[in-house]
């Protein structure tokens, strides 16, 4: 009798790690849209103080390209920063499922011992052994 194969479904991610993938998208696009304002608010007030003060155009559209520039660093590096923490986080996360996923299967096979229930693995053992076991008793019929 062949074993069956283990078919193995994908798997869904925990409800807790969608709502934490969900925090963190809408953490980053408030961050997005705060950075935009910032910069936005930054150049109206650029803006009026050219009115103001009477500054060349020229020299304003330099400061604002000079600034842009600034953000735009700032902007990368802070990238960078939330992607290594987010990196870290994932690692963890990993770790901690594999682990989490070690101790279920702890539980279940004491569970499956202290039940006096056979695991998958010790029928498949089983299974071969009656079938070796019928190879021979062929065998010794056909003498």
């Amino acid at each position: 009798m062949p074993a069956k194969k283990a078919v193995r479904r994908p798997r869904r991610p925990a409800a807790r790690v969608r709502k934490a993938r969900s925090r963190i998208e809408r953490t980053w696009k408030d961050t997005r849209a705060a950075l935009s304002s910032a910069e936005a608010t930054v150049g109206k007030r650029v803006k009026a103080l050219v009115k103001r003060s009477g500054v060349d155009t020229r020299q304003a559209r330099e400061t604002l390209t000079t600034w842009r520039h600034r953000l735009d660093r700032e902007r990368k590096k802070a990238l960078k920063q939330v992607e290594g923490r987010l990196a870290v986080l994932q690692t963890r996360a990993r770790k901690e499922r594999r682990a989490l996923t070690r101790t279920v299967d702890d539980a279940v096979q004491r569970t499956l011992a202290a039940l006096n229930i056979p695991s998958r693995q010790e029928i498949h053992e089983l299974s071969r052994r009656v079938e070796e076991l019928s190879h021979r008793i062929e065998r010794f019929r056909r003498r």
